[in-house]
């Protein structure tokens, strides 16, 4: 039996399904998720005053603050695919349109340390807040030992562990429908962004403008918080910057659509 469980948070839907456990043993487990799921809300959240993440807006040039483990964690996950994707994923993307320059930040993971700069750093974990909370609810599920379960975020962030018994994943579909095509997802995760729901909302970073490279994208990882900010990252990307960031990351794939019709790249096929 699979039980399945709902909450707000973040702005949208949490669901967590748990194949093979005990009803009340179950129940518990998806309450301790979704207190996680708070808990980090009230930490990286930009619309909570008494977030770090509105603290960290508050900076002047010159100033710190030291920050919550899971806030730097986070951040430092947010440069690490700002690199890895030539700066077409920034959680500062937004900025571009209230400052002329993108605002500048150090981060000391060491000390749990934020500088800033110059600028205001006006930052928006939206492409990449919930697959870290569903990464950080999967680590809980360890701790109840729940090994069969599936965490979604809205239905655009998508995390597996091991499928129920007797099939090979849990199936899964690509667009805001649940429809075609579909996959048989474990031990990993895919997520979606697309212009169907909000329009163009998703900018370049380099250039301030909407990214109209294609309708929707996916990507799918390991990680749920890098499949978002990869998925966002290849709303901007032209096809062929996207082969050559995918190189030699097997654990990383792209499905593309365009004008209704959808492409691989990356990983096997």
């Amino acid at each position: 039996m699979i039980h399945i469980h709902n909450h707000h948070a973040m702005a949208t839907i949490f669901q967590v399904r748990l194949a093979g456990e005990e009803a009340t043993y179950a129940a518990q487990a998806a309450r301790a998720l979704f207190d996680e799921a708070d808990r980090l809300e009230g930490l990286l959240s930009r619309f909570k005053a008494s977030s770090d993440i509105s603290a960290i807006a508050r900076l002047q040039p010159g100033e710190t603050l030291r920050l919550n483990e899971a806030t730097c964690e986070c951040l430092a996950l947010a440069r690490e695919m700002e690199l890895a994707t030539e700066g077409t994923f920034s959680i500062t993307a937004a900025a571009r349109q209230t400052q002329p320059e993108p605002p500048q930040w150090t981060l000391d993971p060491g000390q749990r340390l934020i500088r800033c700069e110059s600028g205001r750093l006006e930052f928006d974990l939206g492409a990449i807040g919930k697959g870290f909370a569903l990464d950080r609810m999967a680590l809980e599920l360890a701790e109840w030992e729940c090994p069969a379960f599936l965490l979604i975020a809205g239905g655009s962030s998508i995390l597996a562990g091991e499928p129920p018994a007797g099939i090979p994943g849990w199936s899964v579909g690509l667009g805001e429908d649940n429809s075609e095509p579909r996959h048989w997802l474990k031990q990993g995760s895919l997520s979606g962004s697309g212009v169907a729901v909000k329009g163009h909302h998703i900018f370049d970073p380099r250039t301030g403008q909407p990214a109209r490279q294609r309708d929707r994208a996916w990507a799918m990882s390991p990680s749920a918080a890098v499949s978002d900010a990869l998925s966002t990252a290849f709303m901007v990307l032209t096809e062929p910057e996207i082969v050559r960031i995918l190189r030699g990351r097997a654990e990383w794939r792209a499905f593309l659509n365009e004008q209704g019709k959808w492409r691989q790249a990356g990983g096997a096929s």
